[in-house]
């Protein structure tokens, strides 16, 4: 087990000079050029949900196709401007999970964890949606910045499904938006719901699963609050423990180079002085 003497802090780079400086320079890194946008958001979601349709539906035209640095993955961007705002649209890999077992995953996991998206809409499909969950709940253990995009609700009504979406938004504690991506419906309410966690960030507590061993549930705690010491502010930590208990190599390189330690003092600069990306890279 990884000790709190071996969580370095990494010596300050100058990216961090300020949050926005450094959350464009890292997108920059990953692939992404923020532009003259106010707002990143981070599509994600399991393969055949509906996520390109509603990246389609939220973009129309306006969108750009190439691939992730260094991956033969594709990658496509988009954006709209709604209320007067810009919003930068990155559609991630479809994944069934966070856990790096593939290239799609990965991608997605760094680009959430490292990117800091303005806001990630997961979308769900309606028919499935225990199995889709999963990814849900992953995602909140990095971002509390989520909008559920709870789409084939026709679909889950011709089989008869019928889904309390108001009590799932409660028990997730983020916006869940009831649509039809193909026929357009929701696409108003999910316009509004990025929106408002896009300016005001989350607006209830987040659902947290807690792991169901004692021994394991403790570990992941201990280590959770090596890294709070290690890395303040730092918005996940019980996330990156867990894949720090799991021999995830790219969490142990971030602990490692110093990208956590950036990461950190980003997201306190984010707290005390919130400024958005616009103009920060041509």
């Amino acid at each position: 087990m990884t000790s709190s003497a071996e969580l370095p802090q990494a010596p300050a780079h100058g990216a961090c000079a300020s949050c926005a400086v450094y959350n464009a320079a890292n997108l920059k890194k990953l692939g992404i050029k923020p532009g003259n946008y106010d707002y990143v958001v981070a599509v994600a979601g399991n393969p055949n949900t509906g996520k390109s349709t509603v990246f389609n539906a939220l973009t129309g035209l306006r969108q750009h196709v190439g691939n992730w640095p260094g991956k033969t993955v594709s990658r496509a961007e988009g954006g709209f401007r709604y209320h007067d705002h810009g919003y930068k649209l990155v559609d991630l890999p479809g994944t069934y999970s966070l856990l790096s077992t593939s290239n799609d995953e990965d991608i997605a996991r760094d680009f959430l964890l490292f990117g800091q998206p303005d806001v990630t809409v997961v979308v769900a499909d309606a028919t499935r949606l225990e199995r889709n969950l999963n990814l849900v709940l992953q995602v909140l253990e990095i971002t509390e910045r989520v909008v559920v995009a709870l789409n084939l609700m026709d679909e889950a009504e011709r089989h008869g499904i019928d889904i309390d979406v108001r009590h799932l938004a409660r028990e997730l504690g983020v916006p869940v938006v009831p649509m039809a991506a193909r026929k357009g419906d929701g696409i108003p309410a999910l316009l509004e719901a990025i929106e408002q966690v896009a300016q005001d960030g989350a607006t209830a507590k987040r659902h947290r699963v807690a792991q169901r061993h004692p021994r394991i549930e403790r570990a992941v705690r201990d280590l959770a609050r090596q890294l709070e010491r290690a890395f303040p502010g730092l918005p996940n930590t019980r996330w990156i423990a867990l894949r720090l208990l799991e021999g995830d190599p790219g969490t142990e390189r971030a602990v490692r180079d110093g990208t956590l330690s950036d990461l950190s003092r980003a997201w306190s600069a984010r707290k005390t002085a919130p400024t958005n990306l616009a103009g920060t890279l041509e």
